[in-house]
């Protein structure tokens, strides 16, 4: 991979992504063996105009060995000092960056009663800079590079060159970044979202019906001024953003009292280190009320049974199967990817921009409306290239606006 093609992504990760402003503080959150790529970020920050550029390594070989010798009392508690780190850079207005690059079976064979505490530990901690970071306050941008492991999972028959190679040319094909000019192609791609996102909202459907031949039916009902939302957004503070690279996804808000009918998972989902594969939800009047997996399975009860709001959904997400991260035919086996090659649902907590009003309301008043608080949000897929969405209306008409895995409007 070129530094010139390097260099290009990184820019689009900081001038896009997160937009940094100047006189920015950034943060950077980066595997220490990708020191080389973050380093890039680093200086693509700072030519943006950033007053400062903190970087945080991070360390995956340490995170499993923890897991597996640390003691068990550590588990339990979240380090207040962390915390205090994030209200310190949340207050300075920082915008965050992440290079994700994590094997996907990292936590193979640890103890998972140690990944549940350890993850509930640190979600109720640090719940004040997530709330921060999804009602638009905050600024923040996700993408990934390959890992040898990640791309041996990946392509398991390439050598590892091969794989890293193959893999690095996915990533930036699905980023939309492998152009002469990806900035510009995502202000391009931005407006491919607004006929989906303009014909969506003026419907105000109150309820959606989800089929696919895995055998997916499950009817949610959506609340009242719900707003669908795809291709970035804007902070509170007007600066425009793109969370994900990629994204092909518009996504809305489920009323947490309302789902019922049964999901059936069309790919693995990469939680905590551990790959759960064939998942089967049911819902009934908007809570889980029967689940299984054919591996990992005790990782999908630690996910749902982590607070009452894990048992709700948060966010229904549609992608049309002609999006390219679909075309490739390739399960990237990470979630960044394979959410935007599938329709997806979420787990826990609701964004509040995707109501009326959302950014402005509290927790109680976003609940009262029928939007979802937790812990965790988590997406897993369920799309498939026969889904088919019918949307009702207030008056209990149907209009099937996305049929065989595309929209058709």
């Amino acid at each position: 991979m070129t530094e010139a093609k390097l260099k290009k992504y990184a820019e689009l990760l900081v001038r896009a992504g997160g937009n940094v402003q100047k006189g920015q503080l950034v943060v950077i959150n980066v595997d220490v063996n990708d020191a080389r790529f973050g380093r890039m970020v680093r200086d693509c920050a700072y030519d943006a105009g950033a007053s400062e550029v903190f970087i945080i390594w991070e360390d995956d070989s340490s995170v499993r060995e923890r897991y597996l010798r640390a003691d068990s009392s550590v588990f339990d508690t979240f380090p207040e000092w962390t915390v205090e780190r994030f209200r310190h850079f949340d207050e300075s207005g920082a915008v965050y960056l992440r290079i994700t690059s994590s094997d996907p079976g990292l936590l193979a064979g640890t103890d998972p009663d140690r990944r549940m505490r350890a993850a509930k530990a640190a979600s109720i901690a640090t719940k004040p800079h997530a709330k921060l970071m999804m009602d638009g306050t905050l600024r923040w941008s996700v993408c990934a590079v390959p890992s040898p492991a990640w791309a041996k999972t990946v392509f398991p028959d390439l050598t590892e060159e091969q794989g890293m190679e193959r893999l690095w040319e996915s990533i930036l094909k699905g980023a939309r970044a492998d152009g002469e000019d990806p900035i510009a192609d995502w202000k391009a791609h931005k407006q491919s979202f607004v006929k989906k996102v303009e014909y969506l909202n003026k419907k105000q459907f109150t309820s959606l019906r989800l089929t696919t031949g895995l055998g997916t039916d499950l009817t949610i009902g959506l609340v009242k001024n719900h707003r669908w939302v795809g291709g970035g957004g804007k902070t509170k503070d007007g600066v425009e953003t793109f969370p994900n690279l990629p994204t092909e996804e518009v996504f809305t808000m489920p009323d947490r009292n309302k789902a019922n009918g049964k999901v059936v998972a069309s790919m693995p989902l990469a939680y905590n280190g551990n790959l759960i594969e064939d998942i089967i939800i049911e819902f009934k009047d908007g809570r889980v009320t029967n689940y299984s997996a054919s591996k990992n399975e005790e990782s999908l009860k630690n996910m749902i049974e982590m607070d009452e709001g894990a048992h709700r959904l948060g966010e229904v997400a549609l992608v049309a199967n002609s999006s390219p991260i679909s075309q490739m035919g390739i399960l990237f086996y990470n979630t960044l990817f394979d959410e935007n090659a599938s329709a997806h649902l979420a787990l826990g907590r609701a964004y509040p921009k995707n109501i009326e009003g959302g950014g402005e309301m509290t927790t109680e008043a976003l609940t009262a409306a029928g939007g979802n608080d937790s812990l965790i949000h988590v997406d897993f897929m369920f799309g498939t290239a026969d889904l088919r969405v019918i949307g009702i209306d207030e008056n209990g008409n149907e209009t099937v606006f996305f049929d065989k895995g595309e929209f058709v409007f």
